[in-house]
């Protein structure tokens, strides 16, 4: 991307987010827009600090954690910030992959109910003929 500002409905048509996101994000001091009046002009700065927000919010970060790894990126850590963010990143596949495990159990358990639950009723429908 270019150097250009971008106006708030820009940054939402870009990265398919809010006005309301956007300003939430500025609120928790995670971007930064320029302020013109009452228009927010977003850097390039902006954009990246966006994109990876809303993938670390993808991947389950909590706010705080993606505050400190962009906090970590902006004092140029960048060795730092890259370390942090693997540990945090292999943390929280290690809780996704847990849930998945979870998630494929109970699937596992409700299609052995749902199959009982059918052969239930085949056996009234016998029963009723």
């Amino acid at each position: 991307m270019t150097d250009r500002l971008m106006t708030i409905r820009e940054m939402c048509a870009e990265f398919s987010v809010t006005p309301r996101t956007l300003r939430f994000y500025e609120s928790k001091e995670l971007i930064f827009p320029i302020r013109d009046g009452t228009r927010r002009l977003f850097t390039r700065r902006d954009r990246a600090r966006l994109k990876l927000i809303l993938r670390g919010k993808r991947f389950g970060f909590s706010l705080e954690d993606i505050r400190q790894l962009l906090d970590l990126y902006d004092r140029d850590q960048g060795a730092a910030q890259i370390a942090r963010t693997y540990d945090l990143a292999r943390q929280r596949l290690a809780a996704m992959e847990a849930q998945r495990a979870e998630l494929d159990e109970a699937i596992t358990e409700l299609r052995q109910q749902l199959e009982q639950g059918a052969q239930t009723l085949a056996g009234f429908r016998s029963a009723a003929e």
